[in-house]
């Protein structure tokens, strides 16, 4: 046994041991949250689809000073698409492999992101998560490497992991999702497949859009509420694995279970946000198995809560929190997890 248990004051303490393995973790959540449920799972996809209707009403009927307010719900309802097919890529949502490509590739649609290339670079990020050089989600540079970077690479990783850190997901989809030397010899067809079909989808449904509406209208409907939805991304990304207090780890010291229990973070958001998304936010019980579906997140947290609590890390979405990551999480640090780009000068 890996992990033992004690009481203290009445809370349950977990204390962990150095051949700590990640079943140990699986085995203390009830099997029925693992359960499918075809219900729970339609209806979260009948829900969001209309919530981005809601959406595009929005954009069409509200005066232009309301636009804002529009967009910024239009981008989170779409940002609800992305969770549905995060479920599919993790085959959470159905137990059927063909609905879960299926409906993974439409609901990717919208967003132009290549429903396959994300699945097989996603497995990467769980497979490895917080492991420096190979995860590939929001993973710190070494000083080393940026110090070689030549000087607009170096400008462009200060502006996403500074104060811009709300376009890294961006440059995300684009550098790496249609890159087919970034997958497995076996994964290239399918790779391949998902990025004709996001790009004839972009061929045809930009410049209809362009035609019927104008090129404000594909700034209204499309660009902004894409930006939104990437706001998101963004910060969800960063915020679920990044804090001065998470530290990254080379392969030969990395733990998987630590590296998914105290590696990830819980952070609350505004309750519209998590309804929206899908409680994306509710990050460990993903982590520590994919195969847990969106609408059981809650659950499984709670249940980690009562067994593991001391080694969960929670925050609050906030814009000092934002600013805590941004202004200290630059450079890789063995010691101290980062430093900043100042410090790393010295």
């Amino acid at each position: 046994m890996t992990a033992t248990t004690d009481k203290l004051h009445g809370e349950l303490i977990t204390s962990i041991e150095p051949d700590f393995k990640l079943k140990d973790i699986i085995k203390s959540i009830p099997k029925e949250y693992f359960q499918k449920d075809p219900v729970k799972a339609w209806f979260g996809v009948i829900t969001n689809i209309l919530a981005v209707i809601a959406g595009y009403a929005m954009l069409v009927y509200s005066p232009w000073y309301l636009l804002p307010l529009a967009w910024i719900f239009t981008g989170t309802a779409l940002t609800g698409f992305f969770v549905i097919a995060h479920d599919c890529g993790h085959r959470s949502f159905s137990n059927r492999p063909w609905v879960n490509d299926l409906v993974g590739h439409i609901f990717l649609l919208p967003l132009i992101y290549p429903f396959h290339c994300w699945r097989f670079l996603h497995d990467r990020h769980h497979a490895k998560t917080n492991m420096v050089t190979i995860d590939n989600a929001w993973d710190p540079w070494e000083l080393e490497a940026f110090n070689s970077a030549n000087p607009l690479v170096r400008l462009f990783y200060r502006g996403i992991r500074g104060r811009f850190w709300w376009l890294g997901s961006i440059a995300h989809w684009a550098i790496l999702h249609f890159n087919i030397e970034q997958f497995k010899e076996n994964e290239r067809e399918k790779a391949r497949f998902s990025m004709i079909v996001v790009l004839v989808f972009a061929a045809i449904f930009f410049p209809t859009l362009i035609f019927y509406t104008g090129v404000w209208g594909f700034v209204k409907f499309w660009v902004v509420p894409w930006f939104v939805y990437h706001f998101w991304m963004s910060t969800f990304t960063l915020v679920h694995h990044t804090d001065p207090d998470i530290q990254f780890s080379y392969p030969e010291e990395w733990n998987q279970a630590l590296a998914q229990l105290e590696g990830t973070v819980h952070c609350s958001y505004p309750r519209w946000v998590e309804i929206l998304c899908h409680d994306i936010n509710v990050h460990i019980p993903h982590h520590i198995s994919t195969a847990i579906p969106s609408y059981n997140l809650r659950k499984v947290h709670a249940s980690l809560q009562e067994n593991w609590g001391s080694h969960l890390k929670e925050t609050k979405f906030s814009w000092a929190l934002m600013k805590r990551i941004v202004d200290y999480c630059h450079i890789f640090d063995s010691e101290t997890a980062y430093k900043t780009f100042k410090e790393s000068r010295g």
